[in-house]
């Protein structure tokens, strides 16, 4: 009988231990599959002088598909519809700035250019620098975004800039195009810790 608990006890805690380590990995690798890019925005005009820390983490790239429900969205709401349509998506990232807990992203587009890649985004509100600086700004201008330009053959020339608050149109090309309520953000010192192959 007394082996019989004791094999038990062994197995239980073989068991429990082979558990944690699987729950470790697959920590582990959900953590490292998202791209990560880190910057230093740093304020233009009146905010000239201003820096602050910038995080873009990339769970996954939008799909044409998804471009194309912000093309009707547009076509049938204008600025509006785009922010309702962007509310409603799910998360494909998350941005942040030092000091907050930042906001999702609904939209990441990426095309490869000769030196590198560009990235575009769209957040599903503003990214309000008024959490770190107070600015007052128009109810139509409710959602943020930002490009970067990624420079594989040189890291120190990879640049980007961040639209703290901004309205979005549809070009005739169906692309996003970006109007402005506050000057831009420059981003600088760009980090990119790229994730698993294939997964972003």
């Amino acid at each position: 009988m007394r082996a019989k608990t004791s094999f038990l006890k062994t197995m239980l805690s073989v068991l429990l231990l082979v558990t944690m380590l699987a729950f470790g990995c697959v920590l582990v690798f959900s953590r490292d599959k998202d791209e990560t890019i880190d910057a230093t925005a740093f304020g233009t005009g009146t905010q000239m002088g201003q820096n602050i820390g910038v995080t873009l983490i990339i769970y996954e790239y939008s799909t044409p598909a998804d471009k194309d429900v912000l093309v009707q969205a547009f076509q049938k709401g204008s600025n509006k519809g785009l922010v309702n349509a962007l509310q409603k998506m799910k998360a494909v990232g998350h941005m942040s700035i030092t000091g907050t807990l930042g906001s999702d992203v609904s939209f990441i587009k990426m095309t490869t250019t000769p030196t590198g890649r560009k990235i575009r985004f769209i957040t599903n509100r503003q990214i309000r620098f008024g959490e770190a600086w107070a600015d007052s700004s128009s109810q139509s201008f409710d959602l943020s975004g930002g490009e970067l330009d990624i420079n594989d053959q040189d890291k120190k020339k990879s640049t980007g800039v961040l639209y703290p608050a901004a309205q979005l149109t549809i070009n005739q090309e169906g692309e996003l195009t970006i109007d402005l309520n506050q000057n831009s953000w420059k981003l600088n010192d760009l980090l990119d810790w790229k994730g698993t192959a294939g997964v972003n």
